[in-house]
């Protein structure tokens, strides 16, 4: 069960399930993320969801690090502040006894939230612990909302993009590399994930660079890779210029239809 004194997912797992099931106000338990995707590693972190009554999220929380703490002391905690989904609370933890890799990220769900993150079109096969009287069910995706939400997120990519990638050709030109390269990443490079992100797994269109590897094609990994490292301020104008032309490359290939076509197809 133990790598030498290192604590293993299994047994972290394990007792949570042990320590939470027999909670009445507690619904539902199951584990999401990489294990989800059937990807888990040595580096995996553990992605956990508890589902239980709204005016229980507090001690639900408590529940679970004392089950953490008979395992091991717990060396940090960091809770996560403000969440954009309402009735949803999240906090992170690192085990003494555990490898640096093995976070436990927990959110807990009040079972009258809208979102449960269960739709295995956007968080795939997740892997109950436990549900109790089947009370959380998997959701279907909306695929009329998504299609939506793409069409106007197309939109937006492209104004967002036209309005302010110039920003990284000002600070070039004013000297300010450090200014310049973080406008790069953050407006140029990451509108041009995103765009292809819709071309290749829109239902991901909002993961950033979350499962990137594993969603699109080995060409367009191999041309981000070549992008995103920049060795210098002559680097940084040439890569800049090839990243923007990259984008209305990508915006002039998508097929709205086919991005429709694929959405209602799952």
């Amino acid at each position: 069960m133990k790598t030498g004194d290192r604590l293993t997912r299994e047994v972290v797992v394990q007792t949570l399930v042990d320590a939470l099931e027999a909670l009445d106000y507690i619904h539902a338990f199951w584990e999401g993320g990489a294990a989800a995707f059937n990807r888990t590693d040595a580096w995996s972190d553990v992605d956990l969801y508890l589902v239980v009554d709204d005016e229980k999220a507090d001690e639900a929380f408590l529940a679970a690090e004392r089950a953490l703490q008979s395992l091991s002391r717990i060396k940090q905690k960091y809770g996560v502040l403000q969440l954009p989904w309402p009735g949803v609370s999240q906090a992170f933890y690192k085990l003494e006894r555990a490898s640096e890799y093995l976070i436990i990220d927990l959110a807990v769900i009040k079972l009258g939230s809208p979102d449960k993150f269960l739709e295995p079109e956007i968080h795939g096969n997740v892997v109950f612990l436990f549900n109790k009287c089947d009370k959380v069910k998997p959701s279907k995706l909306d695929k009329d909302e998504m299609v939506k939400r793409l069409k106007e997120r197309l939109k937006k990519l492209a104004a967002r993009f036209e309005m302010f990638n110039s920003f990284v050709q000002k600070e070039i030109n004013r000297g300010n590399s450090l200014e310049a390269i973080d406008l790069y990443h953050t407006v140029t490079l990451a509108t041009v994930v995103e765009a292809l992100r819709i071309k290749y797994n829109a239902v991901h269109h909002d993961f950033k660079m979350r499962y990137i590897h594993y969603e699109l094609p080995p060409g367009a990994i191999e041309k981000l890779e070549h992008l995103y490292f920049v060795k210098d301020e002559k680097d940084l104008q040439k890569k800049y210029h090839e990243a923007a032309e990259w984008f209305r490359e990508i915006i002039s290939e998508i097929d709205q239809k086919e991005i429709e076509r694929r959405i209602r197809n799952l």
